[in-house]
């Protein structure tokens, strides 16, 4: 039994929540998002809340029940109050900077990399710290994970991009006798 499918979720005012053929829509201050949901699952909405229920009592419907209750919270959540990743670039000489609709790192190689921002984000740079805004979860967390992947923070020195307050596991490097 899912304990996160059991509750029911609440919608704020000013959120519309609706299902239509298949197709989950939330409407918020912040944007509109929509996913697919599928027939194993049976979204109910009623008295401003939304509740999530399998259909049967098969595996695949109990997984997908907990799954689609947490994909609808995230989306009221991101409609109404939005989501936020901050990524620190550290290194010497390693450097971020906004060049239109891109995102432009200077992170040791021997040309720059030009990261292009899906629409739907604000990206912005201030002292070496990315900050990447929007109201769907997964394009956030997809395009901060992108970015990372770049340049990954290596273990000796510690150089790269990170999350900010992500700690990195340090090696001691060489020894000599």
């Amino acid at each position: 039994m899912s304990r996160i499918g059991k509750q029911s979720i609440t919608v704020p005012n000013g959120v519309q929540v609706s299902c239509d053929a298949g197709m989950l829509t939330v409407k918020g201050p912040k944007g509109e998002l929509s996913r697919r949901v599928r027939d194993e699952v049976e979204l109910t909405i009623a008295d401003g809340a939304v509740s999530v229920k399998p259909v049967a009592k098969t595996r695949l419907a109990l997984a997908l029940w907990g799954t689609y209750a947490s994909h609808t919270k995230n989306m009221i959540n991101g409609v109404v109050n939005g989501y936020k990743k901050e990524l620190e670039v550290q290194g010497v000489g390693y450097r971020a900077e906004m060049k239109g609709a891109q995102l432009e790192l200077r992170v040791g190689f021997s040309h720059s990399v030009l990261v292009d921002i899906p629409a739907g984000l604000q990206v912005s740079v201030k002292d070496a710290v990315i900050t990447i805004e929007g109201f769907d979860k997964e394009l956030v967390g997809e395009f901060a994970a992108q970015v990372r992947r770049v340049r990954k923070p290596e273990p000796y020195k510690g150089k790269g991009i990170r999350y900010v307050g992500e700690m990195v596991r340090r090696k001691q490097g060489k020894k000599s006798d």
